[in-house]
């Protein structure tokens, strides 16, 4: 993948302002804007976010770039959906981020999730038939949802006409980053 490739990607990252896994935002992140792509980050409101690290101490903050209801899904290429238990279990009761997810998925396009993140997936009724995984504690969910799930560092499903990336954990950051980066040259 070159620059020049990736310098037109948007991807569009969805969070709540309190409790996302520090890592599993910000590792992300990094690597896409240091690749050219433009990564805008939508929470809950425009207040900052406040990240955690193994939902319990206090991580970095970042000032969001728009709040989940003024996203335009329309106009990215990904979404990314990072975890932490406070963050994903907040995010799948907020319409807008439900109403993004099913616009990705109804378009086509790929959607990567990691840890606790697949809960907003299951809400938005997007995991039917499809083979993934997740933080551990998530796997019964998923199957109750109607999809397969498996316990691997990561799982890439292009069933139902769209890809979906799922990883378990920050420990699979480097898998989940270097699948997101097939998707986005693809």
């Amino acid at each position: 993948m070159t620059d020049q490739d990736v310098s037109k990607r948007k991807v569009l990252a969805i969070v709540t302002n309190y409790g996302v896994e520090q890592d599993e935002l910000f590792v992300p992140l990094d690597h896409l804007r240091g690749w050219g792509a433009q990564v805008d980050v939508a929470a809950v409101t425009t207040d900052e976010i406040e990240t955690l690290v193994g939902d319990k101490d206090a991580g970095k903050t970042l000032r969001p770039d728009l709040a989940l209801s003024d996203a335009d899904p329309a106009g990215y290429d990904l979404l990314l959906v990072p975890g932490g238990t406070l963050n994903a279990d907040t995010l799948r009761q907020q319409e807008p981020a439900t109403r993004i997810v099913r616009a990705f998925t109804d378009s086509g396009r790929p959607v990567a999730a990691i840890c606790h993140g697949p809960w907003v997936l299951v809400e938005a009724g997007a995991v039917a038939g499809k083979r993934l995984t997740s933080y551990a504690s998530l796997q019964t969910d998923i199957r109750n949802a109607g999809g397969d799930w498996t316990d691997e560092e990561v799982v890439t499903d292009d069933a139902g006409g769209w890809r979906l990336i799922t990883s378990r954990n920050p420990g699979d950051l480097d898998a989940f980053v270097r699948e997101i980066d097939e998707a986005i040259a693809a």
